[in-house]
């Protein structure tokens, strides 16, 4: 018997048990022991690789010391399993693993003469896979993150055609509606986008007079909550009601984001004579009603002036206020149900601190934020992933990792897997700037199963994210 037909006999064995466990691992061990099975596998795959091309007994025992080792290491990260389940893999992983050496223990000393006469054959790892992690990861970003310059400004030109539009209008309309100047914000803005350019943000500042109304941070509230502030009418007894322009979407003795969401809705959305902007833009623009967001959507049309294959984009109407740093945004459907409620956006916070470690030491903070997006955007299990835990979990590896540069892209992107799977298995990832908000707890159970996975096949295979 040669080498080939044992090696075989003992892929056939493990092949059995693989697809004992494979067929029944969803019903037996649930979603996270199927996981836990699913890595379990590459490791065994990856000891019969290795063994198949050991060329003595020695070798083979050092080969399968450096597998279970790797296995020792996947096992000892954060688990998503039931009780118990990391047994019964481990059985039959071993059980698989002794049937094999045993095979290759019984194998004939081959002559130097075959050996020299078989043709060497590469990995097949090494022949489909020749670029570094480092280099796939510039590739991937520029082939998939990042935006050509021309989508960006052809996105921000349409943005600004409208957002010109509505000031107009509501300045004609509503002359006395007390507004600052509307502008453009979010990632298109500050080139965080990535994938493609298909949403942007209009901010719509409004102007309240500091005598008269009162920021009240979220944890001075009854909600208690971090991100769910309160604006209330003081001086009332000075200053009866009426004397801000305001006061008529006051709730309670406080200024309703949903009040004023509703004001935007019916003065902007379904007053405005959006197929006469179309015209003038010569593309289709109209408004998405039935949600609680004001959100416009923008299709350009080909020269024939019909609708193009062209992706969408959908501009977001933010109505807010600023006081000082403070930015807070009308959006019902992150503080429903309180009506009251107006949410405190960290995201200039953390683009500002991201921006401020990069500029102080060359870093590439931005830079993999962005690969990580597009992952997360790409990939169907990663996608219920937005942007605010991928930028928190950057913002705190910083804390303890000031390497950033460009040769530890690849180190840091690893790093970012690793630290994202303790985060899941905890079920909370703490923000930066608010610590006593969680952002993953509007994740599902079968949700952060279905990421668990995916991430923990990346731990041996980052590659597998770069597809």
């Amino acid at each position: 018997m040669n080498f080939q037909g044992s090696r075989r006999r003992g892929e056939d064995g493990i092949a059995m048990v693989i697809d004992f466990l494979l067929s029944n691992a969803r019903l037996v061990l649930g979603v996270g022991g199927a996981a836990m099975l699913g890595i379990a596998t590459l490791v065994v795959k990856r000891l019969i690789e290795r063994a198949g091309r050991a060329a003595d007994d020695e070798k083979v025992e050092q080969k399968i010391a450096e597998t279970w080792e790797e296995l020792s290491l996947v096992s000892a990260s954060p688990t998503l399993i039931k009780k118990g389940i990391e047994g019964v893999v481990m059985k039959h992983v071993a059980k698989a693993a002794r049937q094999q050496k045993a095979d290759l223990s019984q194998q004939p000393q081959t002559s130097s003469v075959e050996v020299q006469s078989k043709p060497e054959s590469k990995p097949k790892k090494l022949q489909l896979c020749v670029l570094s992690l480092q280099e796939r990861l510039q590739q991937y970003y520029h082939t998939r993150a990042a935006l050509a310059p021309h989508e960006v400004r052809r996105a921000q030109s349409l943005a600004l055609d409208i957002c010109s539009e509505i000031q107009g209008f509501l300045h004609s309309r509503l002359p006395d509606m007390p507004l600052g100047e509307m502008s453009l914000g979010g990632s298109l803005l500050d080139d965080l986008q990535v994938v493609s350019a298909d949403h942007a943000c209009l901010l719509v500042p409004l102007q309240l007079e500091a005598s008269l109304w009162r920021l009240i941070p979220g944890e001075e509230t009854l909600l208690t909550h971090p991100l769910h502030w309160m604006v209330r009418r003081v001086n009332l007894e000075y200053f009866p009601r009426g004397r801000s322009y305001w006061d008529r979407y006051l709730v309670g003795g406080y200024l309703s984001a949903e009040a004023v969401v509703n004001m935007f809705s019916k003065a902007v959305m379904e007053t405005i004579n959006w197929p006469s902007i179309s015209s003038t833009l010569d593309c289709l623009v109209r408004p998405v009603l039935g949600g609680p967001d004001l959100r416009i959507e923008i299709r350009p049309e080909n020269e024939a002036g019909a609708m193009s294959s062209d992706q969408s984009l959908f501009i977001s109407v933010l109505p807010l206020l600023r006081e000082e740093d403070v930015v807070l945004t009308a959006q019902p459907e992150l503080t429903s149900p309180w009506v009251n409620a107006w949410h405190l956006s960290l995201y200039p916070w953390e683009t500002q601190r991201l921006t401020q470690l990069d500029t102080a030491g060359a870093g590439y903070r931005r830079h993999t934020l962005k690969i990580l997006k597009a992952v997360c955007r790409l990939n169907p299990a990663l996608r219920p992933l937005e942007a605010a835990p991928l930028a928190n979990l950057i913002l705190h590896l910083s804390d303890s990792e000031s390497d950033w540069s460009e040769i530890s892209l690849d180190v840091r992107f690893q790093q970012c897997i690793t630290e994202l799977i303790g985060y899941l298995e905890h079920g909370a990832l703490h923000s930066y700037f608010k610590p006593a908000v969680n952002l993953l707890s509007g994740l599902s159970e079968d949700q952060v199963d279905q990421m668990g996975f995916m991430l923990y096949c990346a731990v041996s295979e980052p590659e597998i994210l770069l597809i």
